[in-house]
């Protein structure tokens, strides 16, 4: 028997909410083996980020070589990346593997608010990593970010300019705008077509973490085989349902993760 296996590249969160910790439990609860390359550490809790310490560039690189020219991987989920040294390594050596989804969340801005990624990081995402993507997941700050202007009622238009222009898939996740239902846009490079995925809003303040799961899971379900768009709508479910089944806890002052093992216990 084989594993699906699911490698992912980030930075480690203390509170063990979002970054490598959800990353991990994300990975196994939708039925893959999860491998992982930690770019950086961060003193991180429910309320935000206290410091960040990143992991050398060399060492990101020996990590990264050692897991894949041994246990190699079925698809790739890259977080943060803190270095222009460490984005130009990964991009290097995943270069080297072709045929594997890579999904790449850009996390510039954590729930809190809190900076974890340079504005000048983007151009080298763009010219070394970009071109490797099955797809791109930013939120709304981080896909301003990438373009350069301000999301207003367009972000429809917003999804289809970063796929043209980035020349991947994007999901735009739309958690960060007001209203009763929380919409995320799928631009689908092979297609051409936007496609709209929407929840209901849940009232929980338990929602650190969502944009590390939901990639995560896409990652394992198109891992597993499954066609971009359906890796995306089961990636929706479970996030959906991480969010409801965690809504009822309480752990920490702030910002609580969601459940990521709901299908297995309460």
């Amino acid at each position: 028997m084989k594993y699906t296996r699911v490698l992912t590249i980030a930075g480690s969160d203390s509170g063990g909410g979002a970054g490598i910790q959800a990353d991990l439990k994300t990975i196994a609860a939708c039925g893959c083996y999860g491998t992982s390359v930690i770019t950086a550490v961060t003193a991180q809790d429910t309320q935000g980020v206290g410091g960040i310490h990143p992991v050398p560039a060399t060492m990101i690189e020996a990590q990264l070589r050692r897991v894949m020219e041994d246990i190699g991987a079925d698809g790739v989920k890259i977080g943060m990346l803190y270095s222009q040294e460490a984005i130009e390594k990964v991009a290097d050596i995943l270069g080297g593997y072709q045929g594997i989804p890579i999904v790449l969340d850009p996390v510039m801005i954590a729930t809190s608010g809190d900076l974890l990624a340079g504005e000048e990081l983007q151009q080298t995402m763009g010219r070394a990593l970009f071109p490797l993507l099955r797809l791109l997941t930013p939120n709304i700050p981080e896909a301003e970010g990438l373009l350069g202007r301000p999301i207003g009622d367009d972000a429809e238009e917003a999804v289809r300019e970063m796929g043209r222009e980035f020349r991947c898939s994007v999901l735009l996740k739309g958690g960060h705008r007001e209203g009763m239902s929380l919409v995320d846009l799928l631009y689908g490079q092979d297609s051409g077509r936007v496609t709209v995925f929407e929840n209901s809003r849940i009232d929980t303040r338990n929602t650190h973490g969502t944009g590390c799961t939901l990639s995560s899971a896409v990652t394992s379900f198109l891992a597993r085989g499954l066609p971009l768009i359906d890796a995306v709508n089961k990636a929706e479910d479970y996030l959906h349902k991480a969010i409801v089944a965690g809504a009822g806890y309480r752990i920490g002052k702030g910002h609580g993760p969601v459940h990521h093992f709901h299908a297995h216990w309460q």
